[in-house]
């Protein structure tokens, strides 16, 4: 259910984000903390998108209160 609630945070990202910005933001955000730190697994935990996913994978209603564009204040 973890796993599922991570994943719908996803899909609600991608949606504000009309799908290909969403992929291509996602991209470029790793690709930037990549270049910083140099460790694959660092870089994928630090993408905004990530940080909000996995904050609140554990929260079943969050998508209920969640406002829009909320993986914002994660950058």
């Amino acid at each position: 259910m973890v796993l599922l609630n991570h994943e719908r945070i996803h899909i609600r990202q991608q949606l504000e984000l009309l799908i290909i910005p969403f992929y291509l933001w996602y991209l470029a955000e790793w690709l930037y903390h990549y270049a910083k730190c140099r460790h694959w697994w660092k870089a994928y935990r630090r993408i905004s998108f990530e940080r909000e996913a996995y904050d609140n994978e554990e929260d079943f209603g969050y998508l209920k209160k969640r406002k829009l564009w909320s993986f914002w204040k994660y950058r």
